[in-house]
């Protein structure tokens, strides 16, 4: 198995402003990410899991420890590392197939290197037909796809998605988790997803990692052995009721953690 991403002794403190105290967001971080993964994180509100995404990113950086990508340390932005927010960051003055080739134009791929690449994950995408329409004409779950297939038409060596699904309706919500999980069973992309919500952090992952309140550490890391492909009709059955509360029962306990900091 070859180790893709390895967050070694990763913290994270924000110096307080004032009378302020600094805050300790993460503490001690230690994981590996195996290549072709699908890992969900898991946990409450504030406990840093955004944070530690955004550490692997390259868009915030640690106070102690190191992340790695394929041996190298992670010192900011790169185009290896794709990213989708809860916000869906489009273009709005550009059309779907404009988003979706900004990247690659950016990079100074050929034109028609470009095409083909973004006909590709618009397929994949199901998204025919919508190529020439502007993200104000599509629905919230539309545009995650448009976002989705923009982060993939870079060729990510590990795709990071922060909550990207939590603004959505939940009946689209449900199909944009299938929609998600078919293109990682096609392109087996090593996906790195971000959710409070313990149905679909199972749904989706081989493997669910769980945080602990503020400061935020690993709690738990669970092995998902549900087979593929997966239909929404597993979320009925009893392995999958069995893990959901265990679960939920991990959240609640930080949750509850969580409560009691904000009291104080």
């Amino acid at each position: 198995m070859e180790i893709l991403v390895d967050v070694k002794d990763v913290r994270k403190v924000y110096e307080g402003t004032g009378k302020k105290p600094d805050v300790l967001a993460v503490d001690t971080i230690n994981l590996k990410i195996i290549k072709n993964e699908f890992i969900t994180i898991l946990g409450p509100s504030g406990c840093g899991k955004s944070t530690l995404l955004r550490m692997i990113g390259g868009l915030e950086e640690q106070t102690e420890g190191a992340i790695y990508l394929q041996g190298e340390e992670i010192i900011g932005p790169s185009a290896n590392r794709g990213m989708v927010f809860q916000a869906y960051s489009l273009f709005p003055w550009l059309n779907i197939e404009e988003n979706i080739q900004y990247g690659l134009k950016i990079k100074g791929m050929d034109p028609q290197g470009r095409k083909d690449i973004t006909k590709r994950y618009i397929e994949l995408v199901g998204l025919q037909g919508f190529e020439h329409h502007y993200p104000k004409q599509l629905s919230g779950g539309m545009q995650q796809r448009v976002a989705i297939a923009r982060a993939l038409a870079n060729d990510p060596e590990i795709l990071l998605l922060d909550e990207p699904f939590g603004a959505l309706d939940n009946q689209t919500r449900l199909i944009m988790q299938e929609l998600l999980l078919e293109i990682w069973e096609k392109t087996h992309k090593t996906i790195l997803f971000i959710t409070h919500d313990v149905e679909e952090a199972i749904f989706l992952g081989s493997r669910v990692i769980t945080m602990t309140s503020r400061p935020g550490s690993i709690k738990a890391d669970i092995p998902i052995n549900l087979e593929h492909p997966r239909s929404y009709k597993i979320k009925t059955e009893g392995e999958f009721l069995t893990l959901k509360a265990q679960l939920t029962e991990l959240i609640r306990d930080e949750s509850l953690k969580a409560m009691e900091l904000e009291v104080k």
